[in-house]
């Protein structure tokens, strides 16, 4: 791509990381609620839940990063 980004292209731009960073946190808070379920549901003792709530911050975290890098990264390959 040469030379300045039309308006368009900005919108479509910020739409798009928009989306990225929505998606990505409703798949984070889905994963931490799945993986931490245990803790935030289950009877267990103090270690347990700490360790299952550092796991599922640990997942969350992971999936968000996926999430954002693909969805960006796709839309970066459409507009080649």
């Amino acid at each position: 791509m040469t030379g300045p980004r039309t308006q368009n292209e900005r919108d479509a731009l910020t739409i798009e990381i928009v989306f990225a960073l929505v998606t990505a946190g409703l798949l984070a808070a889905v994963l931490y609620v799945a993986v931490a379920s245990p803790a935030l549901f289950g009877d267990l003792g103090r270690a347990q839940e700490r360790a299952w709530q550092g796991a599922a911050v640990a997942v969350a975290t992971v999936g968000f990063a996926v999430r954002l890098v693909r969805t960006l990264w796709l839309f970066s390959r459409q507009k080649r």
